[in-house]
């Protein structure tokens, strides 16, 4: 670790303020071609655990589906501390794993997901339409975690991400691309959340 990265690690360990428990990275299909991408986000995974997170989710938009099958073999043998839950474009299953990784799954399909399994429902009979409320949509959704903190690599947009989930998470945009970004980018977003007084909408 260099001299700069241990100055802000002993800032993030003295802080008063909880670092993020659920740490979200929202990345592109182009990002993952640079030379030594899967390197920097195994590394990623190791900095978000070491400094207080329990949980992970990784967010890859893609233009092009069809790489789709590639980037989720690619990110399956990735070296991740923990266990890694896959989930790409028609996938249902919740993810539950303490590391997440969406391949394409932009926030708009699954929510639209999740209203369609409430308005079958509603059609069967087995749901009143007086009583549905969020948590109907909440328990449909494949990634029910809300982040704490969103890191947006390279530009200051989100494209489709966790548009239910990410209400009231903390955004960090950072103009280092993901190829060159380093533990000390991770440690200036984490320093970043925890200087923040977080309000939850109100």
């Amino acid at each position: 670790m260099g001299l700069y990265d241990a100055y802000l690690a002993v800032r993030h360990r003295r802080h008063d303020a909880p670092p993020p428990a659920h740490v979200a990275v929202v990345i592109t299909e182009r990002d993952l071609l640079e030379n030594g991408a899967y390197d920097t986000l195994a590394e990623f995974l190791d900095w978000a655990f070491e400094y207080g997170a329990d949980r992970v989710t990784i967010s890859v938009s893609v233009l092009d589906e069809a790489v789709v099958p590639t980037l989720e073999r690619e990110l399956r043998e990735v070296d991740a501390p923990r266990s890694v839950a896959v989930r790409s474009p028609g996938d249902t299953e919740r993810a539950d794993a303490p590391i997440q990784v969406s391949i394409g799954l932009g926030g708009k399909r699954e929510f639209a997901e999740a209203v369609r399994g409430v308005a079958q429902e509603v059609a069967a009979g087995e749901v009143d339409p007086e009583e549905i409320d969020e948590t109907d949509v909440e328990s449909r959704l494949v990634f029910p975690e809300e982040p704490d903190l969103v890191i947006k690599t390279g530009a200051e947009r989100l494209s489709d991400f966790m548009i239910w989930q990410s209400v009231y998470s903390e955004l960090y945009f950072t103009d280092v691309n993901w190829r060159d970004f380093r533990k000390r980018d991770y440690l200036r977003a984490v320093l970043d959340y925890q200087n923040r007084l977080r309000r939850f909408g109100r």
